[in-house]
């Protein structure tokens, strides 16, 4: 089965600082369960403007990570975490039992900086974990590009160069990849792919481009070309929420 939805037919949301494009629908009195895929409750695209962000607020039970596209999100957590996470580096935070953080657009208000990112949260395997928090800075790997997992609770993926996750059949994969060179990611019971910048070509799915996303169930591996150099998130599944 496969589902594919369009960057224009994402759920939209902003305000005056934020433009939030949400590959599911996060924002307002949503059931992030009934909405899911797989173990995947949430994948937002967001925009950022210079010196704004959301302040101090609460999460519990999920699995949050972090992908910086353009420009630099600054983090501060209850934990005493405060760090800034750049392009190429993956952020993941265990809300666990309870965890309060911040994150933000570092830049001046007069600067022309704005701040793309990717967040997404997964449902942990177990509730009431302690919190916690981890950042690698994957840039070297990526430079192949090749599909790299930047972020796994799967067993094999224990000696890997990404974040843990409390979440033992779910993997992150990013790939940075290069013009007409053919890349794969794994077959999974849940499959979940975005184009954060670029085009590509996927065999069995055809043409999609720049925050484009499709949602597989019970595929074989993918297997896509890209038209020019793209950075492609994919999660591999092998559990579901519902």
């Amino acid at each position: 089965m496969m589902q594919i939805i369009r960057s224009d037919e994402r759920a939209h949301w902003w305000n005056e600082w934020l433009d939030s494009r949400q590959s599911f629908p996060a924002t307002g009195n949503f059931d992030l369960a009934a909405n899911a895929h797989g173990v995947l409750l949430v994948h937002n695209d967001d925009r950022v403007d210079a010196g704004e962000g959301l302040d101090t607020h609460s999460h519990s039970d999920t699995e949050i990570l972090t992908w910086v596209l353009e420009g630099v999100a600054a983090h501060r957590d209850s934990t005493g975490h405060e760090t800034l996470i750049h392009p190429g580096e993956i952020q993941r935070m265990t809300a666990g039992r309870g965890i309060r953080h911040s994150e933000r657009n570092p830049a001046r208000r007069n600067e022309d900086r704005p701040l793309r990112v990717i967040q997404m949260w997964i449902a942990p395997d177990t509730a009431g974990l302690d919190p916690g928090y981890e950042q690698r800075d994957l840039t070297t790997e990526l430079s192949s590009g090749e599909p790299v997992v930047v972020a796994s609770g799967m067993p094999d993926h224990a000696d890997g160069p990404g974040v843990w996750l409390a979440n033992h059949r779910s993997a992150l994969y990013v790939a940075r990849a290069r013009a007409d060179r053919p890349i794969e990611f794994p077959a999974a019971r849940f499959g979940h792919l975005f184009v954060a910048a670029g085009t590509v070509s996927a065999d069995g799915i055809g043409d999609l481009s720049e925050g484009d996303a499709v949602r597989l169930t019970r595929h074989s591996d993918v297997r896509l070309r890209s038209h020019e150099s793209a950075e492609l998130l994919y999660w591999a599944m092998n559990a579901s929420v519902r």
